[in-house]
């Protein structure tokens, strides 16, 4: 079985975020797409401190699919400088796991 990852990143709005989802799923880059309720975000940016809306993003996939993952987040992301970390993930449902490969391959 492929490793699965969860790549984590946020988007400034519901509708680019639903587009990004879209886009991976279309793609079969991913297996499932969450996008969280809007939270605030605070952090430092050029020296000064900030705070935003933001919707939190979850993507299902297989780490053989986040070079292109990262590139569509670059692509279609508005920031700058967008928040792509990778959660590896150690364990789940076996049925669970095959299905995200199944729609990733």
């Amino acid at each position: 079985m492929s490793e699965v990852i969860i790549v984590i990143t946020n988007f400034p709005d519901k509708k680019s975020a639903a587009a990004f989802a879209q886009t991976l799923i279309d793609e079969r880059q991913a297996a499932c797409v969450n996008i969280l309720s809007a939270c605030t975000s605070f952090y430092r940016w050029q020296n000064t401190m900030e705070s935003s809306e933001e919707f939190p993003v979850f993507i299902k996939t297989q780490k053989k699919h986040y070079n292109r993952v990262e590139e569509l987040i670059n692509i279609m992301h508005p920031y700058e400088l967008p928040e792509v970390i990778i959660v590896p993930v150690i364990g789940g449902l076996p049925a669970y796991l095959q299905w995200i490969n199944t729609e990733t391959s």
